[in-house]
């Protein structure tokens, strides 16, 4: 009548497996020691520990715990190496008291359904 299927109605979700909830309680004990394991080291410590399991399994089931590994993330913002030149600011202490002495601009791009537009803006300042 609804055009949904009658089993969608009378569909129970069954829970995780005895062996994946096994599992999982020593995920969940190898990650309160070693937070900083990702998947392919938590996945050699349980087969240290005589598992017979699989990288897949285990990044699964430690989706499903909502566990990831803690780690560094990377610093993008920051200049890498001597070929950076870190140019002075010209402005500081500048008293900026009428148009045309200043002026900035920026630049960026903004993805459409038909492609990328770029969108300039050009600012004087002092009327800013």
């Amino acid at each position: 009548m609804l055009g949904v299927p009658r089993s969608t109605l009378y569909y129970e979700p069954c829970g995780p497996k005895a062996s994946d909830l096994a599992v999982m309680r020593r995920l969940d004990a190898q990650y309160t020691a070693t937070p900083f394991y990702g998947v392919e080291r938590m996945t050699a410590c349980l087969r240290r520990q005589g598992l017979r399991i699989g990288h897949n399994r285990v990044r699964r089931l430690l989706r499903l715990l909502g566990l990831e590994a803690l780690y560094p993330k990377p610093r993008l913002s920051v200049p890498s190496g001597p070929e950076h030149r870190l140019y002075p600011y010209l402005l500081r202490g500048l008293r900026i008291d009428h148009p045309n002495q200043v002026w900035s601009a920026d630049i960026t791009s903004i993805r459409l359904s038909q492609g990328f537009v770029y969108l300039m803006a050009i600012l004087d300042w002092f009327s800013r």
